[in-house]
């Protein structure tokens, strides 16, 4: 399992927009290929900030099967005029699992 975590900035005053748009553009994420989760958090002392956490099967679920599709291009399309900035996004492997 990978966990892709993007961090985005938001233009200010458009965060309920951008949360819309999200509940909107999750489903290009849902449908495809190797994906198992999503969640979008908030920030609290920066309410400008989101990070969405989006679990996949392998890496190239997600940097090919997502990323090279027509569902990306439609998830950008739905969030992206809120970007106040490019997304940081990184990914991560378990380090240490507990069994």
């Amino acid at each position: 399992m990978v966990l892709e975590i993007a961090d985005f900035a938001i233009l200010p005053g458009h965060e309920e927009s951008f949360t819309a748009a999200f509940r909107e553009a999750v489903v290009q994420l849902q449908g495809s290929r190797g994906f198992r989760s999503a969640r979008l958090t908030r920030g609290i002392e920066s309410p400008a900030r989101f990070v969405l956490l989006v679990e996949w099967e392998d890496l190239e679920a997600h940097t090919v099967g997502f990323r090279e599709s027509e569902r990306f291009a439609r998830w950008r399309e739905i969030i992206g005029p809120f970007f106040d900035g490019p997304p940081k996004v990184e990914h991560f492997a378990d380090a240490a699992a507990a069994g």
